[in-house]
């Protein structure tokens, strides 16, 4: 995927410019990104991020499934994990405060993404999900994650059932900050990253800091484990390939 980066008046906005694959985050997506906010920390007048995704359907439709045949062993898959663990990991724990703009999908590792990120502003067309149950796989991220932001029940409902929530529903639970209507989104995004660049950079990033002081990095170690091992299941081998031959999995289960 390509990521494009501008900036104007203390704002960077990065976005996700693969609009004709929706957005989906290829293996090369989570280096890219990582650095992209390494190279706006370090270049002294960067004080606030937006990131969002090119074209009307989708911030990101998440991983490249397709992608994940390709990983050969578990060495190949556990480095996987940890490389999306540690751009998790970045944006988290990036000094400067980041703003995800969604517009359409925010599907498995998009709203994962979303949950990293410090705010979220939905346009009103937006569908959030974490559908990777149904290819033998979970959220790694969004697991840890989400129960702090929405709740353990509706992290269960989503990852379990692949529950899809609308920006509204989004809004009321918690994983959404703020809805306007998809005309505004970028308007909005780039105005409330404005105020965040405004404030006193050392103030924003130990606030940052300290609200997020319960993050624990211990737990990605547990989740990057059972990730390789649902990677390396029959049931991941199957619900890959169902996906790549378009028809519905057939699980072993337990």
């Amino acid at each position: 995927m390509n990521l494009r980066v501008e900036t104007a008046d203390g704002v960077a906005t990065i976005t996700m410019d693969a609009p004709a694959k929706l957005n989906a985050m290829g293996r090369a997506f989570w280096p890219a990104l990582r650095d992209a906010l390494a190279a706006l920390e370090a270049d002294g007048s960067t004080r606030a991020v937006v990131v969002t995704g090119a074209g009307e359907r989708a911030f990101s439709a998440g991983g490249d499934i397709a992608g994940f045949a390709e990983l050969e062993g578990t060495a190949a898959k556990r480095e996987f994990q940890r490389d999306c663990m540690r751009t998790f990991a970045a944006v988290e724990e990036s000094p400067l405060p980041v703003v995800a703009a969604v517009r359409g999908y925010a599907l498995g590792g998009g709203c994962e993404l979303a949950l990293a990120c410090d705010v979220v502003i939905a346009a009103e067309t937006a569908v959030f999900g974490m559908p990777e149950a149904a290819v033998g796989l979970v959220p790694g991220f969004g697991v840890l994650r989400a129960p702090s932001v929405i709740g353990r029940q509706w992290t269960k409902l989503m990852a379990f059932a692949g529950e899809r929530v609308d920006a509204d529903t989004a809004l009321r639970i918690g994983l959404v900050q703020k809805v306007v209507p998809a005309a505004e989104l970028a308007a909005a995004a780039r105005a409330l990253a404005g105020r965040m660049a405004a404030a006193a950079p050392l103030a924003v990033a130990t606030g940052k800091a300290l609200v997020n002081r319960g993050v624990d990095r211990g737990e990605y170690d547990h989740s990057t484990a059972a990730l390789t091992a649902l990677h390396g299941s029959a049931d991941a081998a199957e619900g890959i390939r169902a996906f790549t031959e378009k028809r519905p999995p057939r699980f072993r289960g337990c």
